[in-house]
């Protein structure tokens, strides 16, 4: 186990992940870790669907508002990302992604690996901006 491992925490209790996924090793890069990229794409798609789910419409990703990585994510963890609404406007939805990895099977441990925050827009059929429904 790595020296990460002070940093142990639990899942959230009170929430669903949106996504839940095991990375590959054809996810690592060339130090052995899950590729950054990978990451922010799993992100991308976990803080979609609380955004789709509000806007009640096909969203974009406008901005990637902060992104930290606070560990390294390895093959055989257990990903689960926590996606939540925290600021909708005119035509856009903000949403907080948490995101946890479950690690060595013999001896588990919850640690927090990245936490993100990103602003989608809500899109009519044609690709356009249009206005979220209230409520």
């Amino acid at each position: 186990m790595s020296d990460f491992q002070s940093d142990a925490t639990e899942l959230p209790h009170d929430k669903q992940p949106a996504l839940r996924v095991m990375p590959m090793p054809s996810d690592l890069n060339p130090a052995g870790d899950v590729f950054g990229g990978w990451v922010m794409s799993m992100v991308d798609i976990a803080g979609a669907i609380p955004a789709v789910r509000r806007a009640r419409s096909r969203v974009a990703t406008v901005a990637v508002n902060s992104f930290i990585f606070k560990q390294p994510v390895s093959v055989g963890d257990l990903v689960s990302f926590y996606a939540e609404v925290i600021a909708v406007g005119r035509t856009s939805i903000t949403v907080d992604v948490e995101v946890f990895a479950e690690r060595d099977a013999e001896n588990p441990v919850v640690v927090k690996v990245t936490e993100a925050q990103l602003t989608y827009v809500a899109l009519d059929d044609k690709g356009r901006k249009r206005p979220v429904p209230a409520g």
